[in-house]
């Protein structure tokens, strides 16, 4: 198993002795969990600036939602909900990524002072996002994809859920370097929830392991996540909403992190920044 004291950084961004906590800002009227709260600018670098305090290592930024069935926001739109706030908590020195499929946000959110570019396509949705990300030098989060869920959940039929989630990604690593990415600045991402089924999530989040054969530092997004509902559902099968799927959220990152992940992204970081810390407490307790 890899270990946290096994665990690589990313370039170009800090270095921290146990898996990362990444906050989620959305500048969105209709994410899953939060849409709405924050979609005003001065809220939402608020917002961003408490995740903090509250002890996220980093803030990611997005201005559209990827829920099953999200239509998509136009790019002057997107645009005009990310920069602002990249811009805002950048200047207040928090490390910034911005979740996006757009080449065009990337570029300008990074210009603005982003660190990295967390796009859950991995580059597929906009040929221009990898030459983009390329040319800045910038990390890069490849997360598994199969296409956009605006039909519901695309193409989510696997005969070995793992060692095809594993191939795809590996392949479209493959491309991310070819296209100029340097090795040192890819993390790859799972892709919970997405052309997946419950049952599709819990055994990558049972075989961590392998994700980590590709060699690349690993993000692990399930917070408040559709499969979480489904392990809580009660006995007449009744699911709990989004928010509150927190306590099961905080479970996982404690579970990603003893497995060696480099970062868990979550809605509700306190609870979570607890749990990847006592994780790496108890892993130097076995080091000794």
């Amino acid at each position: 198993m890899s270990t946290q004291n096994e665990r690589t950084g990313v370039a170009g961004l800090p270095a921290w002795d146990r898996c990362a906590v990444m906050g989620v800002v959305n500048v969105t009227p209709d994410s899953f969990s939060d849409g709405g709260r924050w979609f005003d600018t001065t809220a939402a670098v608020k917002h961003g600036l408490d995740l903090v305090a509250e002890g996220a290592d980093l803030v990611d930024v997005g201005g559209e939602s990827t829920r099953p069935g999200a239509s998509r926001v136009d790019e002057a739109e997107e645009l005009r909900r990310v920069v602002p706030v990249v811009r805002g908590l950048a200047s207040e020195g928090v490390v910034v990524s911005v979740d996006t499929m757009r080449a065009s946000v990337a570029e300008q959110s990074l210009a603005a002072g982003a660190a990295l570019v967390n796009d859950v396509s991995g580059g597929l949705a906009d040929p221009a996002m990898v030459p983009v990300v390329a040319a800045a030098g910038a990390p890069f989060v490849v997360m598994h994809w199969r296409g956009f869920l605006a039909g519901g959940n695309v193409r989510g039929v696997y005969e070995d859920v793992v060692a095809e989630v594993v191939d795809e990604l590996h392949a479209r690593v493959e491309a991310v370097l070819a296209g100029g990415v340097a090795p040192d600045r890819v993390v790859v991402d799972p892709g919970l929830g997405f052309s997946k089924d419950a049952e599709h999530d819990i055994a990558l989040l049972a075989h961590l392991d392998r994700l980590h054969g590709l060699g690349h530092p690993l993000l692990v997004a399930a917070s408040r996540k559709r499969f979480l509902g489904r392990v809580l559902a009660g006995p007449e099968g009744t699911v709990p909403p989004a928010r509150e799927r927190d306590a099961a959220t905080a479970a996982v990152s404690a579970l990603a992190a003893h497995q060696g992940a480099w970062a868990v992204r979550v809605h509700e970081v306190r609870a979570t920044a607890d749990a990847v810390r006592v994780a790496r407490a108890v892993e130097g307790a076995r080091q000794r």
